[in-house]
């Protein structure tokens, strides 16, 4: 993969540029913003899929905010417009569930690829009018490949271990149709995020080696895991160390960790990042954890104290947020580490010594 040469070089030397002299800042939680618009049946159905015949007899496409990418174009445009005038360098396309196989809970499975292309067109609309405003401040698109809502080393039936629902075979050729999306809607980066199974995560790194190899080009890769809870583990058991050794093949742009839990949580899950990692780590954490009533209650401030605290520490290259954040907390938080030295990669290290 190392060898083939950038889709976009010019970009890609900016986005170095930029990684080299200052923390950069990822965008929050697209859902959250999209929660509060109170969106009802009719917002998601819009004009395309108003005929109460689209999809299954008795499915609502109520919550598949995959599909706002074609029916409230506007609304999600705005969203990442909020985000880059909050702070951030970078913005997450709105396909986390844009795969056949998370479709396939609306019956929408044949929309995979539309969604992804216009979720990154939307997202390089948004990035694109942010440039207009400060040339000097490049803003990228983040094309995101989720995890599916299959899990492939892990069995849905607790009375048959050996069962799964799902198989590398089927992961790889979802993420290789998101994947052809994402690039022809104008993404600049990938990344892989949420990742709860390492065994999907890989599905999705081999379609994009695939992928980049038929184009003779290549974008820069992102990667990001989820501790699932405080043992300090992923969904499928690895630890923050075999995590990483698990998929520093890929020779990423980035490893980090987002969701599940809040930023003080993963703070040992990082330092173990930070301290292994031949690349850059990141991380966008929860507002918190989750309360009663499935809300976030970390302020901005607060969450950008313990963030700030990461970047003073030496830990980070990118930062941003996942559920409950705001454009709020992505402004307090770009606010707590400007200024802050970006986390040092061992070679430069090495060289300085």
């Amino acid at each position: 993969m190392t060898a083939l040469p950038w889709l976009y070089p010019d970009r890609v030397r900016r986005l170095e540029e930029a990684l080299c002299t200052r923390i950069l800042v990822l965008d929050g939680a697209m859902g959250t913003m999209l929660q509060a618009h109170h969106l009802q049946e009719a917002d998601f159905r819009g004009q395309r899929f108003a005929a109460e015949h689209t999809g299954h007899p008795g499915c609502e496409l109520k919550g598949d905010n995959d599909l706002l990418n074609l029916t409230r174009p506007e609304l999600v445009r705005d969203i990442h417009a909020a985000y880059l005038a909050a702070g951030a360098d970078l913005v997450e396309t709105n396909t986390f569930n844009a795969t056949r196989l998370s479709q396939a809970d609306y019956h929408l499975e044949e929309l995979a690829y539309e969604l992804n292309l216009a979720g990154a067109r939307i997202a390089r609309e948004a990035c694109a009018a942010a440039e207009a405003r400060t040339p000097d401040k490049p803003r990228f698109v983040v094309g995101v490949l989720g995890p599916t809502s299959r899990t492939a080393s892990l069995s849905p039936d607790v009375n048959d271990p050996g069962y799964r629902n799902v198989t590398f075979e089927e992961l790889r050729l979802n993420y290789a149709e998101a994947l052809r999306g994402l690039i022809e809607g104008g993404a600049e980066l990938i990344m892989v995020e949420t990742i709860f199974d390492t065994l999907n995560a890989k599905a999705a790194l081999f379609a994009l080696a695939e992928d980049f190899r038929a184009r003779g080009a290549r974008l820069p890769v992102m990667i990001s895991g989820t501790i699932t809870d405080r043992s300090g583990r992923t969904l499928s058991g690895q630890t923050a160390e075999a995590f990483y050794y698990a998929v520093r093949h890929a020779r990423p742009l980035s490893v980090g960790f987002n969701c599940a839990l809040g930023a003080a949580d993963l703070r040992p899950h990082l330092e173990t990042l930070a301290a292994i990692a031949e690349c850059r780590v990141s991380t966008h954490p929860n507002a918190g954890l989750p309360n009663a009533f499935g809300g976030y209650d970390e302020t901005p401030a607060q969450m950008a104290a313990i963030i700030g605290e990461f970047a003073r520490e030496g830990l980070l290259n990118l930062v941003g947020g996942c559920c409950g954040t705001t454009p709020a907390h992505i402004a307090a938080i770009a606010e707590a580490v400007a200024g802050v030295p970006p986390r040092a990669l061992p070679q430069a290290q090495e060289a300085a010594a």
